[in-house]
């Protein structure tokens, strides 16, 4: 985190006295002297002041040991997820990671409809209520594992009483494409096939929470279709966890996984609210941005509950959601150009974080044909109150120069009268 930057502070002005004046009255000179030093004085110690206001506290995670952790699977022959007994009533961390409360009085993604393309979306989950349709043979309604229904939380779930997270396009729309079974289990041919279904269905993002060792050529070509119809494909550069071979042993890492890696996919890798990617996660390299994806809050497949999870399929949602926004404020702007401004907007890292609010504001491109650039880099905190504190020290500049000229305006017309002798000269 940068340190704000010091204003330069006013100097106190010094007083002279006329040598062939008449002695001045009697006045207890120390005293007279801090009287005249006081404005100057109050203004040096205000700009101090203010910086415990302009740091930023650290973020954290909100109710992270009290909920159950969220499922990527089920087993077989298992029981679905149910609805989780714990509410979050603190706001996540992830809300000021991603300057929420300052880029949803921009755009809160109405208008906008993106596919969740994983285990299902919840149709009852209160903040997505009446929000969401279903695609598919199967219809993508229901979700047994809940990662879809958490994913979709994150996109888009709006505000509900007494609960502290809050998705990044409240508005927007969701369509449910279930890729693989009802237990979670996908192959790199059912996810292609969502993937077009879910281009077809109008959509102009497309979060997909897979992120395969496989497939290469058949998702690539999916992604192509999706590309081709406007929508913007947004998926993790990573799994969650490292595949697991027949024993249980976990795969080693491959170098690229699909379909992140296909042209025209805006890939993402997660990190958590320390600003550091979690110990043993799944690593690549190439990937287009991160996002928050550690220890994350959501809801559950069914009821008011919240589940907790990590994952870089979690920062895929978050720049899904951040992308329906974009779209929202900018409908003008294609799915290739909205990638563009979502990473050239992003704050500068080894992998460039992603900053929705600079994203909106940016200022569109010139007719050389200059990529957009951010408003003012940000690094990652807390939503800044710099403007704030910008007024509040331009108004306190002001009136300590309103001070000092009126202490001014005592001293120069006693020092001139005095010939501008020091007062205790003579």
């Amino acid at each position: 985190m940068r340190p704000p930057s010091s204003d330069p502070l006013p100097r106190a002005a010094r007083r002279s006295r006329d040598r062939s004046a008449a002695p001045a009255p009697a006045v207890h000179r120390p005293a007279a002297r801090r009287a005249r030093a006081l404005p100057a004085v109050l203004c040096l110690l205000a700009f101090p002041a203010l910086a415990p206001v302009v740091a930023a506290p650290e973020a954290r995670a909100a109710d992270a040991v009290e909920l159950p952790v969220l499922p990527s699977s089920v087993a077989a022959d298992g029981r679905c997820t149910s609805a989780s007994p714990r509410t979050a009533e603190a706001v996540p961390w992830t809300v000021a990671a991603l300057g929420l409360d300052r880029g949803q009085r921009l755009s809160r993604g109405r208008g906008v409809t993106v596919a969740v393309v994983d285990t299902g979306v919840g149709v009852v989950v209160p903040s997505l209520k009446g929000r969401v349709r279903s695609l598919g043979a199967g219809g993508g309604s229901g979700d047994c594992v809940g990662h879809g229904t958490f994913a979709a939380g994150l996109i888009a779930g709006s505000p509900t009483e007494g609960a502290g997270p809050v998705g990044v396009a409240p508005e927007a729309e969701i369509v449910s494409v279930r890729a693989g079974n009802r237990q979670g289990q996908v192959t790199p041919g059912q996810l292609a096939d969502a993937i077009r279904e879910a281009a077809d269905s109008g959509a102009g993002v497309v979060y997909v929470a897979s992120a395969l060792r496989t497939g290469e050529r058949v998702l690539t070509d999916a992604v192509a279709h999706a590309t081709g119809r406007d929508a913007l494909v947004v998926a993790p550069a990573a799994p969650d966890s490292l595949a697991q071979d027949a024993s249980g042993d976990p795969l080693p890492d491959v170098p690229w996984y699909w379909p992140a890696s296909a042209p025209g996919v805006l890939s993402v890798l997660d990190y958590g609210p320390g600003g550091t990617r979690p110990e043993g996660a799944p690593t690549v390299a190439g990937a287009d941005l991160a996002a928050p994806g550690d220890l994350v809050v959501g809801p559950g497949p069914v009821g008011r509950g919240h589940y907790i999870g990590s994952g870089s399929s979690l920062a895929a949602a978050h720049t899904a959601g951040a992308a329906a926004l974009l779209r929202a404020r900018h409908p003008e702007l294609d799915a290739g150009e909205v990638a563009r401004r979502l990473v050239s907007t992003a704050y500068p890292d080894t992998v460039p974080r992603l900053d929705p609010y600079a994203a909106l504001t940016a200022l569109p491109p010139s007719a050389a044909g200059k990529a957009p650039g951010p408003e003012a880099a940000r690094a990652y905190r807390p939503p800044s109150s710099v403007p704030r504190d910008r007024s509040v020290l331009i108004a306190l500049g002001a009136g300590c120069l309103v001070l000092l000229a009126g202490a001014a305006a005592v001293v120069v017309p006693r020092g001139r009268a005095r010939g501008w002798r020091p007062g205790g000269a003579g």
